[in-house]
């Protein structure tokens, strides 16, 4: 792992994933890239008025010192740190900076829910997994000592799925995880009997040149059966498929994957198709 990518808002939520990273980060010698986005209008540089432009190197200014002090933290002593700030709020460039950095991964902070109100669908945090060609962490509470002995990560086992499953498989052993796999067969028109089920799965299995083993677990929905195995499994982080053009898509389409990584107490990690 050479370089890891944090959004940074000043939010508490912004700060959770700064620790997160800074942990990853001195466990394997990696590189933080904290990116700052502002909303700036594309009007402000394309003016010739003079105020404006004034007022743009103003505000830029004022956020990389307040960059600067939002990263003097005694947690990130002996991490390397790169801080880029980016005038406009475009997440799609997160991949732009990680192609030039050569970056592995990203983590970013989330509200989750809280309540009734779904925080994460419509957020930063949801609109990073979208865009995001490498897979993202999403985390929700404070991490100081991140260690993943156990990750579960959760498909359709459909052929979709084989590319987040590679990078799934690469991702625990990056981090030197196990890896657990779940299948997770619903009620209902997806329902499939425990003969299919291994079919699918063992055909799934073939084609990924992989021995791993999988669990299928019953439940009444897709998120209630990943949330409720991973207590079972005892996992430290979730892995779930993501397509950026429909956000989850196939065996997640809706909400499925929103809810998961609203609900769950455990980071989330996604990978795009």
């Amino acid at each position: 792992m050479k370089n890891i990518i944090v959004p940074v808002d000043f939010s508490e939520q912004s700060e959770y994933a700064l620790q997160t990273a800074a942990s990853l980060a001195k466990e394997h010698g990696a590189n933080l890239l904290t990116v700052h986005m502002l909303e700036l209008s594309d009007a402000i540089f394309s003016t010739t008025d003079t105020a404006s432009a004034q007022q743009a190197v103003f505000l830029i200014r004022a956020a990389e010192k307040r960059f600067a002090a939002f990263l003097d933290k005694d947690y990130l002593g002996g991490v390397s740190i790169t801080k880029i700030v980016k005038p406009h709020k475009v997440f799609a460039e997160l991949n732009n900076i990680a192609k030039e950095h050569g970056a592995d991964l990203i983590v970013m902070g989330s509200h989750g829910s809280d309540g009734l109100e779904e925080i994460f669908v419509g957020s930063n945090a949801e609109r990073v997994v979208r865009n995001s060609e490498i897979p993202v962490v999403v985390v929700k509470q404070k991490h100081t000592d991140f260690k993943v002995e156990r990750f579960l990560f959760a498909c359709d086992f459909e052929d979709e799925s084989l590319p987040a499953f590679q990078k799934a498989k690469s991702f625990a052993a990056l981090l030197s995880a196990e890896l657990q796999l779940v299948y997770i067969n619903t009620p209902g028109d997806a329902f499939l009997s425990s003969s299919d089920a291994y079919n699918r799965v063992h055909q799934f299995l073939q084609k990924a040149c992989s021995g791993l083993e999988v669990t299928i677990h019953n439940d009444y929905s897709v998120e209630k059966g990943i949330l409720n195995y991973s207590k079972i499994a005892s996992a430290d982080a979730i892995g779930i498929p993501t397509h950026g053009r429909s956000g989850l898509a196939h065996f997640f389409r809706g909400s499925i994957g929103e809810d998961v990584a609203n609900h769950a107490k455990i980071p989330v990690v996604t990978f795009k198709i």
